[in-house]
């Protein structure tokens, strides 16, 4: 309890701490014009009050991750607790920040235009086509889930024959009707649905939270949580999962996450103030920081020890939905119980619409086409629903979370550094994005040798030897970019 203890008050802490360091960093100040005043459109730049752009953002950012990834990640043991804190201090809640400041302060572009700002135009032409795959895969990640979690806790006639191999009739009919569902939240003006009802889903994440954080509390004789005495990796199999680089990228939402940047402009559309920047920005990550250790402590605590939460997790075929119905049954009741699964398909399916209502903005982004025009929202939004049911029927859920992990933390990289690259720039302390830049690029880099979905290499110090020079390569190509682009603000 001890090490949990030290960690969610080190996340509080930080809020006021470096989260007040970052407005200075960021120069925030009250006076700037912001997007929704300077083009108000009434579709996605639109003033709202700043509790429910945090409640939104905590929402459209959380998603299924804080609690499912952090539930698995459990299987590392107390070291989890680590990354979250540290991560979600200096990595996550940082890179939320400053990439939604640099939107806020650049009329609310899309992440991809940012990022050629200051990376360069190939790396914009990269990151619009990245950007939006994955934005697509997200929404066909949070499409499927719900749909599979609705099927198999209500009460519906099961149909004998299936639709499809792996997809039975009920699956694709509450597939359609979420689908529906998608079109309606990803054309509309953002105040007609998402800012009416993911105020209150946000209000039940962290409902969530906090019953499982009284839990703890309340019965703490019962359900101890392991104490942090050394950095072992406690996975059932360690060889094939090691801490570095598998760890970093199970927890991602919980402590850092690429997907956050391409939600962030959403909000910053939205802000009436820069100086609501801390609490929308680094705030909501922190938030979710603090979900993200919630469920990491009830994981271990529930089943015994780190062990035990690894023998849940081989039981169930890792399906950390059925360990959340378990636990919530078990520790607070039927009723609330039901109630949780209602709260994690409404984050599913929240992050999902968003994800497609992103992936809408970076395509008018590029093409530059205004988007008062329900017509050409549909045009934009169309082609995207039909890659998502796409990729759900083409790709078995493992193999998409697998890609949609990595592709996760690539674009967390390609932040980082744009981040950086906007430090250096403004004369501000470049470490601040520059650290996590290269600790994340290493991750990436080894990940792709290690992953069984990539190269798998049993040769762990080559291909940590690789995931290095690929480092090197990355922040070589960095410092140069950094170098030139410093040259051409000094000459202007």
């Amino acid at each position: 309890m001890i090490t949990f203890i030290i960690c969610l008050v080190a996340l509080i802490i930080a809020y006021f701490t470096y989260g007040k360091y970052l407005e200075k960093v960021c120069e925030i100040d009250d006076s700037n014009p912001v997007p929704s005043k300077t083009k108000f459109d009434g579709v996605d730049y639109m003033p709202l009050p700043k509790w429910k752009i945090f409640l939104i953002q905590l929402l459209n950012i959380a998603g299924l991750g804080p609690i499912f990834g952090a539930l698995l990640g459990a299987a590392y043991g107390p070291i989890a607790f680590l990354w979250i804190t540290l991560g979600g201090i200096f990595m996550g809640a940082m890179h939320d920040f400053i990439s939604g400041v640099i939107s806020l302060k650049n009329d609310g572009l899309s992440l991809p235009e940012i990022v050629g700002k200051y990376l360069g135009n190939e790396t914009k032409i990269f990151m619009r086509i990245f950007s939006v795959l994955l934005m697509v895969l997200v929404g066909a990640v949070f499409m499927s889930q719900p749909a599979e979690l609705i099927a198999s806790n209500a009460d519906i006639p099961l149909l004998e024959r299936e639709l499809f191999e792996g997809c039975s009739w009920e699956v694709f009919i509450i597939l359609t009707v979420i689908l529906l569902y998608y079109m309606l939240a990803t054309v509309l003006p953002i105040d007609k649905i998402i800012g009416r009802f993911y105020p209150i889903f946000g209000c039940m994440l962290l409902i969530m939270a906090i019953s499982i954080l009284s839990v703890l509390i309340i019965n703490h004789d019962t359900y101890v949580i392991p104490e942090l005495t050394s950095f072992r990796n406690q996975i059932a199999n360690p060889e094939k999962f090691p801490i570095v680089p598998m760890l970093f990228t199970t927890i991602a939402c919980g402590a850092l996450s690429g997907f956050h940047a391409t939600q962030s402009p959403i909000m910053a559309r939205c802000m009436t103030s820069e100086k609501h920047s801390r609490s929308i920005f680094y705030g909501a990550m922190i938030s979710e920081s603090i979900i993200a250790l919630i469920w990491c402590a009830i994981g271990m605590a529930f089943w015994g020890g780190v062990e035990g939460v690894n023998n849940a997790i081989a039981e169930y075929g890792g399906s950390a939905a059925r360990m959340i119905n378990i636990i919530t049954e078990t520790t607070l009741g039927n009723a609330i119980s039901i109630l949780v699964v209602f709260g994690i398909i409404a984050c599913a399916i929240t992050s999902g619409d968003t994800a497609f209502r992103c992936a809408r903005l970076i395509v008018s982004d590029i093409f530059g086409i205004e988007q008062k025009s329900l017509t050409k929202r549909l045009y934009i939004s169309f082609p995207l629903f039909v890659a998502g049911l796409f990729i759900i029927f083409a790709l078995p859920f493992q193999t998409i979370w697998s890609y949609f992990a990595w592709c996760n933390q690539t674009l967390a990289v390609i932040t980082l550094w744009c981040i950086t690259l906007f430090l250096a720039q403004k004369e501000k302390p470049v470490i601040i994005g520059a650290l996590p830049a290269i600790i994340m690029t290493y991750v990436c880099s080894s990940y792709i040798f290690i992953s069984p979905m990539m190269f798998n290499m049993n040769n762990k110090p080559l291909a940590y030897m690789f995931g290095g020079a690929l480092t090197l390569i990355v922040a070589s190509a960095a410092y140069m970019k950094g170098q030139r682009s410093l040259q051409c603000c000094t000459s202007r």
